[in-house]
């Protein structure tokens, strides 16, 4: 059975594999999923309404006003937490308010929680806009999504808006210092598992130089039959063929492993 979407603006805290315990600030809608990717794997879904133009469905967004108000509630109670995360139902940084959030947040955390961390979980389709690339460089953990290596099985994996170019969002992972990549690996049709894919793969990840990249897989539900888990051992080969290949750190995350 596939997830829930978030009901709320706000979520959690969640305990990270990575992270720790993180809390969600969703800016996408809650009754159905606005994103500019239709990923196969999406553990939320179809996606409802695929788009990289948010601006004519801003009355269904978080109001600016809502989303700093629930948080500062949130960062003023007792309730604890080591991250605040950019993440939720959809892409959260096609949200018209984006670089103005991103702000506001890590003034809230300056004057309330200034031990925590201020992260973004993306699928790097926003940094098509100045003012998103410009804002996503404030963050303390920017975590940006590239499932593939080539333009074919981007399209396959990731199904995004017809906007959407893969040679340009490759080109602007490399623009940004100190970004973390975070990859889905699945097995099946499509697969981005095959040699010919992971090499290309490898290749860009030496071109972007990510501070670091995390692999992981399907441990939940997904909306296609047709793609599978890869086991947690091909993921720990495939971090250290990374790590040999390209020098980039990699560390690979599932169920069950210990931090």
């Amino acid at each position: 059975m596939l997830l829930p979407l978030k009901q709320g603006t706000l979520y959690g805290p969640v305990d990270s594999r990575r992270y720790g315990r993180s809390l969600g600030i969703n800016l996408s809608p809650f009754t159905d999923k606005l994103c500019s990717f239709n990923c196969v794997y999406c553990h939320y879904g179809q996606t409802a309404r695929l788009t990289m133009n948010s601006e004519k469905y801003r009355d269904d967004l978080p109001a600016f006003e809502d989303v700093i108000d629930e948080l500062e509630e949130s960062l003023e109670s007792p309730v604890e937490l080591d991250l605040i995360t950019f993440s939720g139902n959809g892409e959260p940084t096609l949200h018209p308010w984006f670089p103005e959030l991103v702000d506001a947040v890590i003034d809230l955390r300056d004057r309330c929680r200034p031990n925590a961390k201020v992260a973004l979980l993306s699928n790097t389709t926003g940094l098509d806009n100045p003012k998103v690339r410009k804002s996503v460089t404030k963050l303390d953990l920017p975590v940006f999504k590239l499932d593939a290596g080539t333009e074919e099985t981007f399209k396959k994996i990731n199904r995004p808006a017809r906007q959407v170019k893969f040679n340009e969002i490759v080109e602007h992972l490399g623009q940004i210092d100190g970004i973390y990549l975070q990859t889905v690996l699945v097995d099946g049709t499509p697969s981005n598992t095959e040699p010919d894919e992971l090499l290309a793969y490898f290749e860009l990840l030496g071109k972007i130089e990510p501070r670091e990249v995390h692999l992981y897989s399907t441990d939940r539900p997904v909306p296609s039959s047709q793609i599978y888990r890869v086991d947690p051992e091909w993921l720990e080969d495939i971090a250290s063929q990374i790590r040999s290949e390209t020098g980039v750190p990699a560390v690979a995350f599932y169920n069950g492993k210990q931090d």
